[in-house]
């Protein structure tokens, strides 16, 4: 008996000791991290400085001292420039926790859903299956057009951009009129207005002009940032009196051009070997989120916006018609988040063995504003912070901050309504005025001192609701053009919204 009561002792005892460490576990954890964190930011920062240290021999003394002072500021110090390293997504981590995977396959359940009962529903209606994607072959129409024009804006990225470079850095020092030079190659940029167009004259459907417009976008971005991390280092080779000159390769640039990011460097982390069926299956994702939204569209979008486009304009419609399309509106931004920033750039980061996978953060463990615009998109992020939000403080000086970051918002928002005003086909700022009022005060509002589950809460709300004013007021708009259309419409009607009076006049 008294060996059972030593035993019982133990385990009791043990069952204490079990019970303390649950306890103490959370902070030991939070305790680790800390130092983690602040080893791994040491070790960043003293390759900073030895990086630093190795480029200090870039600014001797050189032609003239007001071009060698703008050589040294015209790039951001190397402690503040974007740092690259290895690193897998966020996401292929966490689904490698079963409870993560669980929602993951959720969310392929309820595709499944959709396809039951769209299936279901065609076959009640019309007594036969309906296995037709009128929808897809719609929006993704006029496909030989889409490839010719990416074909030739690819084409002339490469070539334009670069070899405008390379003439321009050789002939700088021996030009009598330098700003007129940099001047006049810099205006042959404005070659790349021909997408707009050819979206625009060749009547192409929404995800066609989608291909186009974004990829214009994203190629401006790529030759500016080229341009911009290379003519510093051609300022201080002039300076130095150096025999040559610092231009990078061809290859150099064609890999800058595919690589999953918008910040140039000659040479970035790859990984040494490719895993093809981890390709395989990003594209297989990709591919399944496309026919994810086109059941949302099919089953909670098209039915709700073709019905109440037959209804007159009114305040009670309007705030239904919102929340209504919350759902469809989360379910659409979820997709595009996963589609892209996750699998695409993933897909296209393997391929290229670019190791440093780190497209997104944890935006939605954010609780304010200010972070989740931080980590939803840190490929746009690092460009719009270092060659927007940078330079500006470079012109205008650090007083400027707040105004910074208003140029910043700003000229996100314009870029924004400048794709879906061509991809649409109409002028509808909802977008733009999301941006640049409600975005720019919850971003002074539900800034980084926000912290708290109840911050998070208020987050998400709020970007429910702007989810469902994009899809309602988008939507219908996109279907008042087409019940209400105008006889040789002016500017002034691309410009007027037509939902406010199409219903009137039916």
């Amino acid at each position: 008996s008294l060996g059972r009561v030593d035993v019982d002792h133990v385990i009791t005892r043990k069952m204490q000791l079990i019970a303390e460490a649950e306890q103490l576990k959370p902070a030991f954890m939070k305790e680790v991290d800390s130092h983690f964190t602040e080893f791994v930011n040491s070790l960043v920062a003293k390759s900073v400085l030895l990086d630093s240290s190795s480029s200090a021999s870039l600014f001797p003394a050189s032609c003239s001292e007001k071009e060698l002072h703008k050589a040294r500021t015209l790039r951001a110090p190397p402690e503040h420039g974007k740092i690259f390293t290895a690193r897998r997504s966020l996401l292929d981590e966490l689904f490698e926790v079963s409870h993560i995977r669980t929602i993951y396959h959720m969310f392929i359940a309820l595709l499944i859903v959709f396809i039951l009962s769209t299936l279901l529903v065609d076959f009640i209606d019309e007594g036969r299956l309906v296995l037709g994607f009128d929808l897809l072959i719609f929006v993704f129409g006029k496909f030989p057009v889409v490839f010719c024009t990416w074909l030739c804006m690819f084409c002339a990225t490469v070539t334009v951009p670069y070899n405008l470079f390379v003439w321009w850095a050789q002939g700088y020092c021996s030009s009598s009129h330098r700003v007129l030079h940099s001047l006049f190659y810099g205006m042959l940029f404005t070659l790349l207005l021909g997408p707009t167009y050819v979206a625009v004259s060749y009547a192409l459907p929404p995800a066609s002009r989608f291909i186009v417009i974004l990829e214009q976008v994203r190629l401006v971005m790529k030759a500016h940032s080229f341009v911009r991390e290379n003519v510093p280092r051609v300022l201080s080779s002039v300076k130095d009196k150096s025999s040559t000159v610092p231009i990078p390769r061809i290859s150099q640039y064609l890999y800058f051009l595919f690589a999953p990011t918008l910040i140039y460097r000659d040479n970035y982390p790859r990984n040494r070997m490719i895993r093809w069926g981890y390709v395989a299956t990003k594209f297989a994702q990709v591919l399944g989120s496309l026919f994810y939204a086109y059941y949302i569209f099919v089953r909670l979008c098209i039915p709700q916006f073709r019905n109440s486009s037959q209804e007159t304009f009114n305040l009670r419609g309007l705030v239904l018609c919102i929340f209504n399309s919350i759902l469809p509106g989360v379910l659409i931004l979820l997709l595009v988040f996963f589609a892209f920033l996750h699998c695409w750039l993933n897909a296209f980061a393997e391929m290229l063995r670019f190791a440093d996978r780190m497209f997104y953060k944890d935006w939605w463990n954010s609780t304010s504003y200010a972070n989740y615009y931080r980590t939803w998109n840190v490929v746009v992020h690092d460009w719009l912070y270092y060659y927007a939000y940078r330079d500006f403080l470079w012109f205008f000086g650090k007083k400027f901050k707040a105004a910074a970051m208003l140029s910043v918002f700003t000229v996100s928002a314009a870029v924004h309504e400048y794709v879906l005003s061509v991809c649409f086909g109409y002028f509808y700022p909802v977008l733009f005025c999301l941006f640049t009022c409600f975005g720019v005060v919850f971003n002074f509002i539900l800034n980084d001192r926000r912290k708290g589950p109840i911050w998070n809460v208020i987050m998400w709300t709020s970007l429910f609701l702007g989810q469902g004013v994009i899809i309602c007021l988008y939507s219908q708009e996109w279907y008042a053009r087409q019940y209400c259309p105008t006889q040789n419409p002016t500017l002034l009607d691309y410009l007027k919204p037509r939902s406010w009076s199409c219903h009137m006049k039916m």
